[in-house]
């Protein structure tokens, strides 16, 4: 079976990069999964991809040495097991809020006796290997997201649950539950002080940690503070960078 390179990677005890995509298409995730990231990450939740895009985006991401990920919209097994038999070979989940929805959701990836995923990985066994359906439990990610005040006061349950293999953090979402104004990037003391307690959980357990960023800079801050993977670029942020050329030549232009 095809490995999990971001297992790997992880194995060594070196932290990995992984990059966004939130729009669809199969062009832009090949030229996002060319980038050079360890992973690469399929929106289905905040992004605006459906079933087909992302089938044609994870077969983009496969002629790299990416490791494919998708992010569901939600904690529903079907989709999340849609996502596996597509290829993904991690997944992250959103709105984890405590132990009984974290292991509904690895349980969803995992074949039995260690899950109730269904059998048909379509695609996937291609993808994997014709010994896809052996070796998958153990070469899946299953990825919680820790973003609400409910998953904050439950994160030590949460990382407790057999099979889960990593967090990742929503900052977003997690500063609004904290009471502050969503954004990416803030060093905002009551911020700083839940992703150390997350953090302190998941080392504890043994799980790895992940958190979204918006800039290298504070990628860098955050593997310095412990993070086992950041998310360092998105396909809209780097579309979007070409807005300031846009409005220089504007200014240049309207000052001739």
């Amino acid at each position: 079976m095809r490995a999990n390179r971001l297992k790997e990677l992880w194995a060594t005890g070196k932290p990995a990069i992984n990059g966004w995509c939130s729009m669809p298409g199969g062009f832009s995730a090949e030229i996002m999964a060319s980038m050079g990231w360890d992973s690469v990450t399929i929106d289905t939740q905040h992004g605006v991809i459906g079933y087909a895009e992302m089938l044609a985006m994870l077969q983009a991401v496969s002629i790299t040495e990416a490791t494919p990920l998708v992010r569901v919209s939600w904690n529903q097994p079907g989709e999340i097991m849609r996502a596996l038999d597509a290829g993904a070979y991690g997944v992250i989940c959103p709105m984890i809020n405590d132990a009984a929805e974290c292991a509904a959701f690895v349980q969803a990836c995992r074949y039995p006796p260690d899950g109730f995923r269904s059998s048909g990985p379509t695609r996937a066994a291609i993808y994997g290997g014709a010994d896809y359906h052996a070796r998958a439990n153990g070469e899946m990610l299953a990825i919680a997201m820790i973003e609400t005040a409910a998953g904050l006061a439950n994160v030590d349950a949460i990382v407790g649950t057999p099979g889960l293999d990593g967090v990742y953090i929503g900052p977003s979402d997690l500063s609004l539950a904290l009471g502050g104004p969503p954004g990416q990037d803030t060093e905002a003391p009551a911020l700083m002080a839940a992703f150390d307690r997350i953090l302190a959980a998941c080392k504890a357990a043994g799980v790895r940690t992940a958190v979204h960023t918006n800039s290298l800079a504070y990628s860098q801050k955050m593997i310095e503070r412990g993070f086992d993977l950041v998310t360092v670029g998105s396909d809209t942020r780097y579309l979007g960078s070409g807005r300031r050329e846009a409005a220089d030549m504007r200014s240049w232009l309207e000052a001739r």
